[in-house]
């Protein structure tokens, strides 16, 4: 295998049980498999993720003391601006070349949720900056919920088991820039290698080249969808919810090469999460003689802190 599988959710969404049932058995392979797909037919329009990212590429080309003025330490890099180089892989000192702003959930009224999410910070200057990322958030989320269904299905859960946790769940929209290369860097790639914490990511963005994903034989291979594919992989929740069975794959995105130093990147991931409450102890359905419990059970809220003190976003 030297590129990641790709599947098409119009075969899930198509009303026909043989087109939907070879759609389960894909996508459910490639997650034991490799832990990554990308996706065509999802739910965001070419018109909305060329305007997304118009209004993405204008914010980070504000100058940095605007942009800083949306950088807001109290809220652990939950919603606005993170500043370049805070972040870093688990395990390294070095900080990731990159900048990037979050947006978050914006609940339903009668979503009955145990904790209170930060308000999302509004930019001041780029009136339809909020509105197009959370457009762009909705579709995504949409999107991931469908996924989540064909995973359920494969487990051998109800198709809608994960409709309630991840509707109303606390997903993050990540637009991030990685700015043009000016030095040799010291350790630091513009992502290092990780997996990621949440259920699934979503990414946009994956096709301007930079994305490695590490095989089971323990050799990058270079992910390249399509440009108008989705590439959607497996996180650490899923992981352990489903105790291996699905496989949280490490990735990373490299530095280009020298000649193409000079050339930001753009990527824009959604981190799909559950609701804080929700239990991510080993499914049954998950668990026999061959493969017994490998995790202690903990809810996602706790899971979630862990990781973010980690990764640096929060401090111990």
């Amino acid at each position: 295998m030297n590129n990641i599988p790709s599947v098409d959710l119009a075969d899930f969404t198509s009303g026909d049980p043989v087109r939907k049932q070879q759609f389960v058995d894909s996508i459910g392979k490639a997650y034991e498999d490799i832990g990554f797909v990308s996706l065509k037919n999802h739910f965001l329009s070419d018109k909305l993720v060329d305007n997304l990212y118009k209004e993405v590429k204008s914010f980070f080309a504000l100058p940095v003391e605007t942009k800083k003025k949306y950088e807001r330490e109290e809220l652990a890099g939950q919603r606005g601006y993170v500043s370049f180089g805070k972040e870093h892989a688990k395990g390294k000192k070095e900080g990731d070349l990159k900048e990037f702003w979050h947006f978050g959930q914006e609940p339903d009224d009668d979503a009955n949720l145990i904790e209170e999410y930060p308000d999302n910070i509004k930019v001041d200057e780029l009136e339809d900056f909020n509105e197009v990322g959370m457009e762009a958030y909705r579709m995504l989320e949409k999107t991931g919920i469908y996924v989540l269904r064909a995973l359920a299905l494969y487990i051998g859960l109800d198709e809608h088991y994960f409709d309630h946790w991840a509707s109303n769940g606390n997903s993050i929209l990540r637009p991030i820039h990685y700015p043009p290369i000016t030095e040799e860097p010291k350790g630091a790639v513009r992502a290092g290698a990780h997996g990621d914490i949440n259920l699934i990511t979503l990414l946009m963005g994956a096709s301007t080249g930079g994305l490695q994903v590490l095989r089971k034989d323990g050799e990058w291979i270079d992910a390249i969808p399509n440009e108008d594919e989705l590439v959607i992989n497996v996180g650490d929740m899923l992981e352990r919810h489903t105790n291996n069975k699905l496989r949280s794959t490490i990735h990373r995105v490299i530095n280009p090469p020298k000649e193409q130093w000079g050339k930001p990147r753009y990527s824009i991931p959604f981190f799909m999460h559950p609701r804080s409450d929700m239990k991510l102890n080993c499914l049954e359905e998950c668990v026999d003689s061959g493969n017994p419990k490998a995790y202690d059970d903990i809810t996602a809220g706790d899971f979630l802190h862990q990781r973010l003190v980690e990764i640096g976003l929060i401090k111990k």
